[in-house]
């Protein structure tokens, strides 16, 4: 059975005329004679009692013509759905992040534009280490990452900065550091360090200040780096982003004298990326980075 022969038995059922059901379908009355009892001779019963005068449809008639504009609603149904997500109106997007892309808000801003022009989009968010999110994209089980350069992408991969931050030092409270309002990298020549995922921070500090970094941790997340600081591990150099938003017993923040060494949150993407949910998403991210940089 083909969608024609339910078309043609709907109009039937409707005006209860062959005369009038063919001319609203565009076809002879004869033709359409045909098509009802190719459907009839199909289904193996009468869904029309047939008259001089009068159309009727059988028990089975009705029964059938409920399912049957069902279905041709459920075919319509699934027509605009796919119409939709090839717009990129519907579908599904997975985004890894680090944690100081929320703790910037960059994430937070980002999802909330896209869901507001994306309703029909569903994203989920989980947050990974750094260093396994340009393979998790480039493997496709990302859509998207927000992450911090520098950072080695692989082939076919691209990103976009899309908020510029800079470097601080987080001290434990009532160590000596602690008492400037700012610290010279020359002056943690013989501190311990602690060293979060993105160590470019760390690099600068010790290469302006003449020394080579004593590393005692590399912890992972921020809150762990962090909680290390706050037992007199050592200092760690970290975002500004995370000194405005997390607050940590015995931890304080103090400014790097000197020039500013600049961080930078990007997200990163399939350069040829074909799903159209995801081309919407970064679509805005490169809005994002444009207006960045004007």
């Amino acid at each position: 059975m083909e969608l024609r022969h339910f078309r043609c038995v709907l109009a039937v059922a409707h005006s209860l005329h062959f005369a009038r059901a063919a001319a609203e379908l565009g076809i002879s009355p004869p033709a359409l004679t045909k098509q009802v009892q190719e459907t009839e001779s199909l289904l193996g019963t009468r869904l029309f009692q047939r008259s001089k005068r009068a159309v009727a449809l059988t028990a089975a008639g009705e029964l059938f013509v409920i399912e049957a504009r069902r279905a041709l609603e459920q075919l319509a149904q699934a027509q605009e759905t796919a119409r939709r997500a090839g717009r990129g109106e519907l579908g599904r997007l997975e985004i890894g992040y680090v944690a100081s892309a929320a703790y910037a808000g960059v994430l937070q801003g980002q999802f909330a534009r896209f869901r507001a022009s994306h309703p029909g989009i569903h994203i989920g968010a989980r947050e990974y280490a750094m260093d396994a999110l340009p393979g998790l994209l480039d493997q496709g089980r990302l859509d998207l990452a927000f992450v911090r350069p520098p950072l080695h992408l692989p082939d076919g991969l691209d990103s976009v900065v899309l908020l510029r931050d800079r470097f601080v030092v987080a001290v434990q409270a009532d160590s000596a550091l602690a008492r400037h309002a700012q610290v010279a990298p020359a002056a943690m020549a013989q501190q311990a360090f602690i060293v979060p995922e993105q160590e470019l921070g760390t690099l600068e500090v010790s290469r302006r200040g003449g020394f080579a970094a004593q590393v005692v941790s590399r912890p992972g997340s921020l809150v762990a780096v962090l909680t290390e600081v706050s037992l007199g591990a050592g200092c760690a150099i970290v975002p500004h982003s995370v000194m405005a938003s997390v607050s940590l017993p015995g931890v304080v923040f103090r400014e790097l004298a000197g020039p500013q060494i600049s961080s930078e949150i990007a997200a990163a993407f399939r350069r040829h990326e074909a799903a159209p949910a995801a081309r919407a998403f970064i679509a805005q991210l490169k809005i994002t980075a444009l207006s960045l940089n004007r």
